[in-house]
C-alpha cells in the first residue's frame, strides 16, 4: 500500500493515498545552500573517544561519566557537503515564522540523537543512534520569495511524478499547488497513480538533471526505498546538488528500524470491520467457521494487531509462524475443539501464511511480478476448502464456512486520525531534512522520536513478527490457539529440516 503526503508538503493536512509517490522541487526556486558539519556515515565511539565530526563539529551530548560513551554508535545520514564541500548555507526562514514564534526551541540541536533501543542493561553497550529529525538552524536551499515546503519554506515549484518510477522518464508529471492537493487527505486510492517495476536509475537521474530538480521525495516500501538509495548514489556520483529523501509507507509495517510505517493503524482499524462481520456471520449458524484474509506478504503485523484488538478471533496464522493441519496440536484438531466449546470460530489469516501448502496442492512454481516480488497464491480460498473438505468428508461434520477478503477495501480507504497526524509529521520531518542538506535518508519514528536513518539501514532487513517476543506470546494467551512449535513426524518429513530446528529451539519470553 502506497500513500501520498502531497498536501502535507503544502499545509498541515496529510493524505493517505495509494501511490508510489515522488515529489520534485525545481532549482529556479531553490538554490543549494557550508559551514555545516561534513558527517561520516557511521561514527563509532569508544570509551575514550569524543563524539566529533570530521570537521571538528561536536555532536556529543552532556555526560557526567566518561564510561557512558562505551559502545555508542552514531549512524548518520549523508549530507550534500560530503561531495559538494563548498555549498553555502543560509539562515532557516522558520525563525521568522509566526507558527514557530511561541516554540521554546525552534530548531533541533545538531547534537541531538535518537537511540534505536530504549531498553539497555547497565553495563551493556549504548548501541546504535540516529540523527534526530526536525528543522535545522541553517539550510542549504534558498528561496528569494520566502503548504510544508510551500508554507514553511516558500517553495512554489513542486512537481508530482505520475505512475511510479516509470513516470520519471516517461515525463508523466503534474504541477502540485495548495489548491490541487487541498483535500486529497480525505480520499482513498491513488492520487499520483502507481506501477510495478520500471526503475532505471540512469534514466531517472538523467530526467532529474535535465529538469534542474534539486529535491526528490520518494514514498514507498522496501523496494521503493532501495530505488531511492540507488538514485541518491547516482546523484552523488555525478556531483548533483540533489537531496533525496525517502518516506516509508507500507501497511504491512515491514520496514526495519522505525516504530511503524504510516497506513498501518488505518489498516488495522479497518480490518476490525471484516473480523466483526465474520464473527456475526458464524455466530448465527451452528458450526460456523469464519476466515478473514488480511494483507501481510512476509510480515504478519496487521493480522496480529487486528487479532489482539478484536478479541473475537480464535486463531491467527501469519507467515512467521509455520502451522500444520493434521495430527496432535494441528489446526484441524483446534478447530474441532473450538466448535465443540463455542459452536463457532473465527480465523484471521495473513496472505503470506501457508504458501508452501497451497503450492504443493496446486503443483505450481514461483512466479514474480514486475518488481520481483513473488506472486502469492490465494491461501484464504485454499484454507476454506481444506477445512470444509476435512470436516465434511473425514469427520462427517456439517460446518458452514464464511470467507471474507477485505484486502482492497482496506487499501482504498482514507486515513484515520492517527495516520493523519503521522503523515503530517513524516512530511514535515522529510522537508526539514532535505532543506538542511541531508540526502540518502529515510525519515521515521524511532522510539517515538522522529529520526533520519540511512536508507541502507532500513532496507538491509525486513521487519517481521518475532515469535520469541512478548507481543506474540500475548496473542497466544488471548486466542489460546496452538503455538505450532511442535511438529509430528509426518510434518518433519514435509517441512524443511532447518526451519524445524530453528522453531523447535525457540523460547517464548514471559508476558
Amino acid at each position: 500500500m502506497d500513500l501520498s503526503l502531497s498536501s502535507s508538503f503544502f499545509t498541515n493536512s496529510p493524505s493517505l493515498s495509494l501511490s508510489k509517490t515522488f515529489f520534485l522541487f525545481k532549482s529556479q526556486n531553490l538554490r543549494p545552500l557550508s559551514n555545516f558539519p561534513n558527517p561520516s556515515y557511521i561514527s563509532r565511539v569508544s570509551r575514550r573517544q569524543p563524539l566529533v565530526w570530521r570537521q571538528n563539529h561536536l555532536i556529543r551530548a552532556q555526560i557526567t561519566n566518561q564510561t557512558d560513551l562505551d559502545g555508542f554508535i552514531f549512524e548518520d545520514v549523508p549530507h550534500l557537503t560530503n561531495f559538494l564541500p563548498d555549498l553555502p548555507s543560509y539562515p532557516n526562514p522558520l525563525q521568522k515564522s509566526q507558527a514557530y514564534a511561541i516554540v521554546k526551541q525552534t530548531f533541533v540541536s545538531p547534537e541531538d540523537v535518537v537511540a534505536q533501543k530504549i531498553v539497555v542493561q547497565k553495563d551493556s553497550p549504548r548501541g546504535v543512534h540516529f540523527r534526530r529529525a526536525g528543522p535545522q538552524e541553517r539550510v542549504f536551499f534558498n528561496s528569494e520569495e520566502y503548504v510544508g515546503l510551500n508554507y514553511m519554506y516558500g517553495v512554489n515549484d513542486i512537481l508530482g511524478i505520475v505512475g511510479g518510477y516509470r513516470g520519471f522518464y516517461s515525463k508523466n508529471t503534474m504541477q502540485l499547488t495548495p489548491k490541487i492537493v487541498n483535500d486529497i487527505h480525505k480520499r482513498g486510492g491513488t492520487f499520483l497513480r502507481t506501477s510495478r517495476g520500471g526503475h532505471d536509475t540512469n534514466k531517472i537521474v538523467d530526467n532529474i538533471e535535465d529538469r534542474g530538480i534539486n529535491q526528490v521525495y520518494i514514498i514507498g516500501g522496501d523496494g521503493t526505498q532501495k530505488g531511492a538509495a540507488a538514485i541518491y548514489k547516482e546523484a552523488e556520483k555525478r556531483g548533483l546538488q540533489v537531496a533525496v529523501a525517502g518516506i516509508p509507507k507500507t501497511i504491512d509495517n515491514d520496514i526495519a528500524v522505525i516504530d511503524k510505517s504510516f497506513g498501518f493503524d488505518t489498516a488495522v482499524e479497518e480490518a476490525q470491520r471484516a473480523i466483526n462481520a465474520a464473527h456475526v456471520e458464524v455466530e448465527s449458524v451452528e458450526n460456523g467457521v469464519g476466515i478473514v484474509k488480511l494483507m501481510g506478504r512476509y510480515s504478519g503485523f496487521i493480522a496480529m494487531h487486528a487479532t489482539l484488538a478484536s478479541r473475537d478471533v480464535d486463531c491467527c496464522l501469519i507467515p512467521e509462524s509455520p502451522f500444520y493441519m493434521e495430527g496432535e496440536g494441528g489446526l484441524f484438531e483446534f478447530v474441532e475443539e473450538r466448535l465443540k466449546e463455542n459452536g463457532h470460530m473465527v480465523i484471521v489469516l495473513a496472505e503470506g501464511a501457508g504458501q508452501e501448502y497451497v503450492a504443493q496442492s496446486m503443483h505450481t512454481v514461483d512466479e514474480k511480478d514486475a518488481s520481483g516480488n513473488r506472486l502469492l497464491l490465494d491461501v484464504g480460498l485454499w484454507l476454506t476448502q481444506t477445512i470444509k473438505d476435512h470436516f465434511t468428508k473425514v469427520r462427517k461434520m456439517a460446518i458452514y464456512m464464511k470467507y471474507i477478503d477485505p484486502t482492497y477495501m482496506i487499501r482504498a480507504i482514507p486515513s484515520n486520525a492517527s495516520d493523519n497526524v503521522y503523515c503530517t509529521l513524516l512530511a514535515q520531518s522529510a522537508v526539514h531534512g532535505a532543506m538542511a542538506g541531508y540526502t540518502g535518508f529515510t525519515v521515521g519514528p524511532v522510539n517515538s522520536r522522529h529520526a533520519y536513518i540511512p536508507i541502507a539501514h532500513v532496507t538491509e532487513t525486513q521487519n517481521t513478527v518475532k515469535l520469541t517476543d512478548r507481543m506474540w506470546a500475548r496473542l497466544l494467551t488471548s486466542t489460546n490457539q496452538p503455538s505450532f512449535l511442535r511438529f509430528n513426524e509426518v510434518m518433519q518429513e514435509r517441512v524443511d529440516r532447518g526451519t524445524i530446528d530453528v522453531i523447535n529451539n525457540m523460547k517464548i519470553t514471559s508476558i
